[in-house]
This record gives C-alpha cells, sequence and structure tokens, in this order.
C-alpha cells in the first residue's frame, strides 16, 4: 500500500479528501457522488480531481447541479453530461482517455432501467473499457434476446451488466446462457409492494445461477466499475500497456 504522502491526497477546505491515486491503485478512479452535497462542493472536487488526474466523473448530478457545472468549469475545461444517466465528466483539454481492449455487455430490461443503466455505461468508459449496450430486452418479450447476445459473445465480451427492476429475473436468465460473470442491478422500477427495488434484489441474490454477483439498489456505478474491472484484467498485459 502506498504511504499517505501529500501527492497522494488533496483536502479541499476540509469537506473532502481526494484520493488521486485510486485509479492507479485499484484500477477504479474516485467518482464524487454529487447527492447531498452542494454545488460548490461538486465543482470543488471535480475541478481538483481534473486538475491532478485529468479527469474527473461525478454521479447523481441533478439538472441544476449540471448547469452550475457547466458555469464554473467550462472555461477551464471540457465537461461532457449523460443526462440520462445524471453523470458529468470533466476533462483537462490535454487529458486522452486510453482503450484497454476490455469489453462488456450490458443490458436494460425495460425503458425505465435506462438511466441506471447509463450512469453504469459512463462508469465502465472511465476506465478505457469498450461497452455494448442493448435496451429494452426484458424477459416480457425474452425473444429479444436472441440478436444482443450474439452480439455480444462475437464480440469476447468479458462480463455483463444487467440491469432490471420488477421481479429481476433477466440477471438470472442471462448467467444461464453465457460463459462469463454476470453483475445484476436492481432497479427501483415496479409497483407497489417490493416496487421500490426490494423484490427485484431479493430475487437476484436468490439466483439458482453460480456466477451472479449483485450489487444494491440502482447503484450504476458499482456495477459499471467492477465490470470494467473484470475485463479490463482479462485484457494481457502487453495489450493494456501498448
Amino acid at each position: 500500500m502506498p504511504n499517505d504522502h501529500s501527492d497522494h491526497i488533496a483536502i479541499i477546505e476540509q469537506f473532502a479528501r481526494l484520493d488521486l491515486q485510486r485509479h492507479q491503485r485499484t484500477g477504479i478512479p474516485e467518482a464524487v457522488f454529487a447527492e447531498g452535497k452542494t454545488y460548490e462542493q461538486v465543482i470543488s472536487a471535480l475541478r481538483t480531481l481534473a486538475e491532478k488526474s485529468g479527469v474527473a466523473l461525478a454521479t447523481r448530478v441533478d439538472e441544476e447541479c449540471a448547469k452550475a457545472l457547466d458555469s464554473s468549469l467550462r472555461a477551464k475545461f471540457r465537461v461532457f453530461h449523460n443526462r440520462v444517466g445524471r453523470t458529468a465528466v470533466v476533462q483537462r483539454p490535454d487529458f486522452v482517455l486510453r482503450p484497454t481492449g476490455g469489453k462488456i455487455a450490458l443490458l436494460a430490461a425495460g425503458t425505465s432501467d435506462i438511466p441506471v443503466a447509463e450512469e453504469a455505461k459512463v462508469s465502465a468508459e472511465m476506465t478505457g473499457c469498450e461497452v455494448l449496450a442493448f435496451y429494452d430486452v426484458g424477459i416480457a418479450g425474452i425473444h429479444r434476446l436472441t440478436e444482443p447476445l450474439k452480439q455480444a459473445l462475437e464480440n469476447h465480451v468479458s462480463a455483463f451488466v444487467v440491469v432490471a427492476g420488477m421481479e429481476g429475473a433477466l440477471p438470472s436468465v442471462i448467467r444461464g446462457l453465457v460463459p462469463v460473470p454476470v453483475i445484476g442491478v436492481p432497479t427501483s422500477t415496479g409497483y407497489g409492494y417490493g416496487g421500490k427495488g426490494e423484490a427485484a434484489l431479493m430475487s437476484m441474490l436468490q439466483s439458482c445461477a453460480p456466477g451472479l454477483t449483485v450489487v444494491n439498489i440502482d447503484n450504476g456505478f458499482g456495477a459499471g466499475a467492477t465490470a470494467a474491472l473484470i475485463a479490463n484484467l482479462a485484457v494481457p498485459a502487453r495489450l493494456r500497456t501498448a
């Protein structure tokens, strides 16, 4: 483990201790969870991370926060918004994200699950991983899975992220059909009892398909980052450093 030297940590007005070495140490960059923070705190954290590391990611960015980021940061940085996934990426003008060669597949059961899927997509792409995304392929019309699975396997993906609400059955179905790890993401989509993601979470946790791992409700960031880590590590070292 690296020592706690000052060049590894950026302290911002005593409200944040930013981990500048996280990407190098763990393969996953630090992200700023914007929900619950003031816009000024989000802006300060992203500015510092982008200055020091070249790029910074924020999740759960609402529309007003997105406008504040543009107003404060666009003069010096490139700012990219994914308003569906509620993410923002801030880059120094000289920063270049190098592809790793890792590939994952991302499936969303329904259109209502796309916001969480898009958060997963941006999170994986932040590591240099390629994401093949297929949306509205839930089990109500299970024949829709044929072509996405064919494309994903032909592209030799190393992991699947499968996002589903309601009863959350899709990740188990996918795991029974593919030879690579599947990460299930339950979403807070559904009716009444269990409809805020609890039913989907319990269904995925009780899956009888080994090789399915589950993250918490609506945690697209965690799923995308973990799948990308699997995929990036699957690429031979000589290709990752080329």
